[in-house]
């Protein structure tokens, strides 16, 4: 089965694709968050044929949920109606530095290398990657 990964943030949303077997994930795009952002993703979802979902669930260093899994909550939900597909959470933990540094080994946070247009998506597919593996 095909996967859709979802990075969430309140400005942009990073969107990963897996393989058709639901084994390797890859940075797909970056939609603007906002009014049309979950119609945007339903269609991401539909167009690469995704049969459920995976979004990062964000929570700090306690494991409490973090300010905005309120926003990602609601996100998760209204996606989950509007596309039928199944929607589940995989924790996430400073995805994005991750990503960032994989575009610039030596800078040290997302901060350091904002300008990278598929910072987001990476992210995502950190997240989706995690998900896959957890899933093997």
């Amino acid at each position: 089965m095909k996967y859709l990964g979802i990075d969430y943030g309140t400005k942009k949303i990073g969107i990963a694709v897996s393989d058709d077997t639901g084994s390797l994930a890859f940075p797909l795009t970056v939609v603007r968050a906002g009014r049309e952002a979950l119609e945007a993703v339903a269609q991401l979802a539909k167009d690469n044929g995704a049969g459920a979902l995976v979004i990062g669930e964000s929570r700090d260093h306690k494991g409490e949920a973090n300010d905005i899994m309120e926003d990602i909550e609601q996100f998760k939900n209204d996606l989950a109606e509007l596309t039928g597909l199944h929607c589940e959470y995989e924790r996430e933990f400073f995805t994005s530095t991750l990503a960032a540094r994989q575009f610039a080994p030596s800078d040290k946070s997302r901060k350091a290398n904002p300008k990278h247009d598929n910072l987001d998506a990476s992210a995502a597919a950190l997240i989706l990657q995690s998900y896959l593996d957890r899933k093997k």
